[in-house]
């Protein structure tokens, strides 16, 4: 070893590229993983699942940077065939301006860029803060998810709200609950001690 390297700290585990490279495809698996938690309500094209839970720890735990790569990873892996979207969905058709779901699945890399720079901010330190920043990650999704479904469905945007939204603010107040709940476990799992 020479003489500078032993001057340096020990780099922190969060800078190593291979740790980096590892947060990243674990956000994008445990969003797929959540995906599967699906069902779907009769009248609206727009399943009820886990992800959004998901992508709420993602961009919390892991701040913007990351939280947008581990989006755009799980988008990629879902692009090129993984059964990864909703009910094992996969394919780019469901990611064109024509997939009534497309806008809410690009919305993720949105959604985990907003609560992660709010955490980076201190958004995260307490139940409180933790839900406020959530919260606006929830309206930056439907801001993005809502219209792309009026545009794919050729409907009016009072009738995407009803279809895309309303029915899914009971569940995803329930899931931002549960996000921040968890989160302090996300840290642990994901900002290991210095070595």
């Amino acid at each position: 070893m020479t003489t500078l390297a032993l001057a340096l700290p020990p780099a922190r585990a969060a800078e190593r590229p291979l740790y980096r490279v590892g947060v990243v495809i674990a956000g994008s698996l445990l969003v797929a993983v959540l995906a599967q938690v699906q069902f779907h309500l009769p009248f609206t094209p727009i399943p009820v699942t886990g992800q959004t839970l998901g992508v709420l720890l993602v961009g919390a735990a892991l701040g913007p940077e990351l939280a947008v790569a581990s989006m755009l990873l799980y988008v990629a892996e879902g692009a090129v065939g993984l059964p990864f979207f909703a009910g094992e969905g996969h394919g780019w058709s469901l990611l064109t301006l024509s997939s009534a779901s497309g806008g809410y699945l690009w919305g993720f890399a949105a959604m985990g860029a907003v609560v992660g720079a709010l955490a980076r901010r201190g958004w995260d330190r307490t139940l409180r803060s933790s839900i406020s920043a959530m919260l606006v990650g929830e309206i930056v999704l439907y801001a993005i998810g809502v219209p792309w479904l009026a545009a794919a469905a050729g409907i009016g945007i009072e009738r995407a709200l009803v279809l895309g939204l309303y029915p899914f603010v009971v569940g995803d107040v329930l899931k931002l609950l549960a996000a921040a709940g968890l989160l302090p476990a996300a840290w642990r799992l994901t900002r290991p001690s210095e070595r």
